[in-house]
């Protein structure tokens, strides 16, 4: 049973159900949990996730800018500190264990993969409104969401990457993925009305399609490191 985010992510989520489960469920996600996924794979995806994350934090930095509400600038100014605060950290404390200072990985050449995917982000919080970048942001937050419950709950006794697991899986993740959730519902409901009633339904799922498909491109890129 999917975790409840709001209505706006379920209905984007029913919208993007093959490319979803592709996301949720890949190999590299389920190496994770049953402890088989190479370590070699793991780290590459580190490295370019910790990459990833500097972009991930500009672009909620710019969904501030392109708020309409004080509450909407507190959420997104919360998710821009959970990112830089909370899940940077996890990274350069896993990477510093195998020899890779925080120097190396902000300085780590980005993938093909990582640098369509991040720009396609910015790109659509540039190009578009607060909804345009919710949508595209929306997939990797509570995707590592959904993600990280269903594996802790699942997960092999032994799995090393239990830590991992366990950030997406705390209370504090699950938090802010469930404002997030209730931000996107009254930030759809103010602009817009009703979402599936909505001329811009398509585009904003068309933009939340995209960003799962480079999601499974993401996993893929470590998985093919390994």
């Amino acid at each position: 049973m999917a975790p409840d985010y709001g209505e706006t992510f379920a209905l984007w989520r029913e919208g993007a159900a093959g490319p979803w489960h592709d996301f949720t469920h890949h190999a590299f996600v389920e190496g994770l949990g049953d402890g088989t996924l190479p370590r070699s794979a793991f780290l590459h995806y580190l490295i370019q996730d910790y990459v990833f994350l500097v972009h991930f934090s500009r672009a909620w930095s710019l969904a501030i800018v392109k708020s309409e509400t004080l509450e909407e600038m507190k959420i997104c100014a919360g998710t821009v500190d959970a990112l830089v605060n909370q899940e940077m950290p996890l990274h350069v404390k896993i990477c510093a264990a195998e020899g890779i200072n925080e120097a190396a990985l902000f300085a780590a050449q980005e993938a093909v993969e990582n640098l369509a995917y991040t720009r396609y982000v910015m790109d659509a919080g540039l190009q578009g409104d607060f909804l345009d970048l919710m949508a595209a942001l929306a997939p990797c937050v509570m995707g590592y969401g959904e993600i990280g419950l269903r594996l802790a709950h699942n997960k092999a006794h032994d799995t090393p990457y239990a830590a991992w697991i366990a950030t997406y899986a705390a209370p504090d993740y699950q938090a802010v993925c469930t404002n997030v959730g209730t931000m996107i519902d009254n930030a759809a409901a103010r602009r817009i009305g009703d979402l599936s009633q909505s001329p811009r339904a398509t585009a904003l799922q068309d933009r939340f399609s995209t960003a799962t498909k480079l999601e499974v491109g993401f996993w893929q890129m470590g998985l093919n490191n390994a």
